[in-house]
């Protein structure tokens, strides 16, 4: 099943706590129950950024690994 994002971040080379930050602030002006797709790095991104996510309440519906980065998409709760 193929998840429509209802918005999307590129957010490779960009460092922690940053690539959260910026993926919490987006996920603020967003409605519950839309979608978020975030384009992290491998490594530390991808180790903390769905972590703090979930801990934040909202839900992982989909990661994808593409090379040396990862696509994640995050429904608002």
């Amino acid at each position: 099943m193929d998840i429509k994002a209802d918005k999307s971040l590129d957010l490779r080379n960009v460092l922690c706590p940053i690539n959260f930050v910026k993926t919490k602030l987006q996920l603020e002006m967003m409605e519950k129950g839309q979608v978020l797709e975030i384009v992290i790095d491998d490594g530390e991104p991808i180790q903390n950024v769905p972590k703090s996510i979930k801990e934040e309440g909202h839900k992982i519906v989909e990661v994808k690994k593409e090379g040396d980065h990862f696509r994640l998409k995050i429904e608002k709760r």
